[in-house]
């Protein structure tokens, strides 16, 4: 069907649709990846989420309302540019995809196109298991399950994340083993290729260990064991440094107060031109520590992007992240979630004896590119069934 050059079997030229939020890396590494293997990527999008860091501090009626109005009011124009492109094999929808697949289903049936959808982080796990912001019996959460319900079966192709996440989305929403996909976040080009040096010297003998985290302030990250973990090693030469702002913020902000960190430092958000510099410095950097079900399932962005610095890395064990990094490694410890004392010793042993880095890093870092991450789509798209 398509017009433009194979670099792959079937698959020549992909559409990008909709009102995704390419804020995000997610999006922007997916669209690098399938340019990177010889696939052209049209663009037809909305950006709605300009300006919206983290989607749960969207507050008030009136905002919810102006959103979804801007959302609605994109589809006539996104419709018109779609039926207007030039011939394409697989239409994608970038996160979050869910009310765009609604509107795009029959418009790629009419010009003979399949949809993939990067179902990503499900909107009910989210709301209702993870960060419950209302209860399971709640008529949104209601809603929101069976819109999803029925978006994940409109898709010809759906993918997640990790392997363990897409399993466990397949039980909770009784889809067939196998029928969703997985594709790894992955760290940009800019990234990676970035000429910022690494700095000459960290932790000196004797010298403080400084700990970075970032992130929003969610369930999921697990914010409260790392202010435990800092409160234990008050007494040890270590520096915290936590980057973010979100939902537990009020709650970390109540906890400082209530037993101040003299150690830890809060600084409300960095530039993500400047992200790359801040993990440089820091001596060993964190992950996530959630003791959530949606936790144990995902590999979120900053993984990718510490280990593809080469910086330490401390963060939760489950099984999503092995299938990342198996067991660990001299600079990758893995400790359970949820667990202040395992954190603060991991912390301590590398104080007291600094990691070095794990020659398995190269490799790893060949996994997470947009090249491989390319690939990984590819790879769903060419073996979807018809």
């Amino acid at each position: 069907m398509s017009e433009a050059p194979h670099a792959s079997p079937g698959i020549g030229r992909v559409v990008l649709w909709g009102t995704c939020d390419t804020g995000k890396p997610r999006v922007r590494i997916l669209i690098d990846g399938l340019r990177a293997q010889g696939v052209e990527v049209i663009e037809i999008r909305a950006d709605p989420w300009r300006g919206i860091e983290d989607k749960s501090q969207v507050k008030g009626i009136g905002r919810w309302l102006g959103l979804l109005a801007r959302i609605a009011i994109a589809y006539p124009r996104l419709a018109w540019a779609y039926l207007r492109a030039p011939a394409h094999d697989w239409v994608l929808l970038g996160y979050p995809s869910i009310p765009d697949i609604f509107v795009i289903r029959l418009l790629a049936w009419m010009r003979g196109a399949r949809v993939a959808m990067d179902w990503f982080l499900s909107a009910y796990d989210t709301i209702v298991l993870d960060r419950r912001l209302v209860g399971p019996r709640h008529p949104l959460a209601w809603l929101v399950y069976a819109a999803e319900w029925v978006a994940v079966r409109l898709a010809d192709a759906p993918f997640m994340d990790t392997a363990t996440h897409a399993r466990r989305m397949e039980q909770l929403f009784g889809l067939a083993p196998g029928a969703c996909g997985h594709v790894w976040v992955g760290v940009e080009r800019g990234f990676l290729e970035s000429a910022d040096p690494a700095p000459a010297d960290h932790a000196a003998p004797g010298g403080p260990t400084r700990v970075l985290f970032y992130g929003q302030f969610i369930p999921l990250h697990g914010i409260p064991t790392i202010i435990e973990a800092a409160r234990i090693l008050r007494e040890e030469p270590v520096q915290w440094t936590i980057v973010g702002r979100g939902q537990e913020a009020p709650q970390v902000r109540a906890m400082l107060n209530a037993d101040p960190l003299p150690a830890l430092r809060w600084v409300d958000w960095i530039e993500y031109a400047q992200l790359r510099r801040e993990i440089l410095s820091a001596d060993a950097c964190l992950g996530i520590f959630g003791t959530s079900d949606k936790a144990a399932s995902v590999i979120p962005n900053k993984v990718f992007q510490i280990l593809a610095t080469g910086r330490p890395l401390i963060t939760r064990d489950s099984n999503a992240v092995r299938e990342l990094v198996g067991n660990g490694g001299s600079d990758i410890a893995l400790v359970p979630a949820g667990d202040a004392d395992a954190l603060a010793a991991a912390v301590l042993g590398w104080h007291r004896n600094p990691p070095r880095p794990d020659p398995r890093r190269a490799g790893l870092g060949q996994r997470t590119t947009p090249v491989a991450i390319g690939r990984q789509l590819l790879g769903i798209l060419q073996g979807a069934k018809p």
